[in-house]
């Protein structure tokens, strides 16, 4: 009978019983708001590819029709090929890709020491050096050209005596184009390795100096792989970059057709003599080359990513 009343007593602990088809309190408000998110995601959608259609894909699309289009008697692939045997066309682009290839490789090892520096190590002014590293992109190619005339002219340059001595000549000639072009792109091998090297962080190459690894090695075995897609893409950009480069060329070079002449010179000669095929036809080139670059890393980036 004791036991009987103690029991009764005894307050419940039974645990309710879990009804898992009943949907969470919130449930029914994230439906609903994932349901109004649908349309906005949509309508974002389109808004972002209308602004790159009307931007970016239809101006390039009609110098693409432009290139291909009759001009008098003459038009499509076949007249594309006869201005692009033009002599005055092939040095353009022969000075031009000499400019752009000179200048990426400058940029490529220039780029990653001053990538390795910034990141690696602490010094006194390497955030003064970090922005001076950003100036190319926010100073006019134009202002970029004019220094370079008053750094290295031989008339009124401050290393004009020297270089007179030495007998060099920097502005007017393809070096101060070299050098424009090598300006302009400086950033952008930088920005992209930059990242990448503060992500992987120092553990690996503490463990292969640890190891017994010298400098070299660790950058060849470590360091490099690691960063060998940021490097690949910096310099794609860099070459792009390069061969579109105008303003700073424009300054530092004759730009007459034979002396001095760049693709981008070559394009702005034409259509202001009113030879706007040929203009067309050099700037869809132009296009051409660098969507490929772009197109062919994009490709080839994530494939490779997943190998290693």
């Amino acid at each position: 009978m004791a036991d009987t009343s103690l029991a009764s007593r005894t307050p419940s602990t039974a645990v309710p019983e879990a009804h898992p088809e009943t949907p969470p309190a919130g449930a029914p408000r994230t439906a609903r708001r994932s349901r109004r998110s649908g349309p906005l995601k949509i309508v974002l959608r389109l808004l972002v590819v209308a602004y790159l259609f009307f931007l970016v894909v239809w101006p390039v699309s009609l110098v693409a029709l432009r290139t291909f289009a009759p001009v008098g008697d003459t038009g499509g692939f076949a007249a594309f090929l006869s201005r692009v045997s033009d002599p005055a066309f092939g040095y353009a682009f022969g000075l031009t890709l000499t400019a752009a290839v000179w200048a990426v490789v400058l940029n490529a090892v220039f780029g990653l020491g001053i990538s390795l520096l910034l990141v690696r190590y602490s010094f006194p002014g390497r955030r003064l050096l970090s922005a001076l590293v950003d100036l190319p992109m926010s100073v006019s190619p134009v202002v970029v050209g004019l220094a370079l005339v008053l750094a290295y002219s031989s008339n009124q340059g401050w290393f004009g005596p020297v270089l007179q001595a030495l007998d060099w000549q920097i502005v007017f000639s393809t070096p101060g184009i070299v050098l424009a072009t090598t300006f302009v792109s400086l950033p952008l091998v930088i920005r992209e390795i930059v990242p990448v090297l503060e992500e992987i962080g120092t553990e690996q190459e503490l463990a292969a100096r640890s190891l017994g690894a010298g400098p070299w090695q660790t950058f060849r075995r470590i360091t490099l792989p690691a960063i060998k897609w940021a490097l690949v893409y910096g310099v794609v950009l860099s070459l792009a970059r390069a061969l579109g480069e105008f303003g700073a060329v424009k300054i530092v070079s004759q730009g007459a057709s034979f002396n001095g002449e760049t693709a981008t010179l070559l394009v702005a000669n034409r259509y202001g003599n009113f030879d706007e095929a040929t203009a067309y036809a050099a700037a869809f080139l132009l296009v051409l080359i660098a969507i490929t670059a772009l197109v062919v890393v994009t490709v080839l980036r994530p494939s490779k990513e997943q190998r290693s």
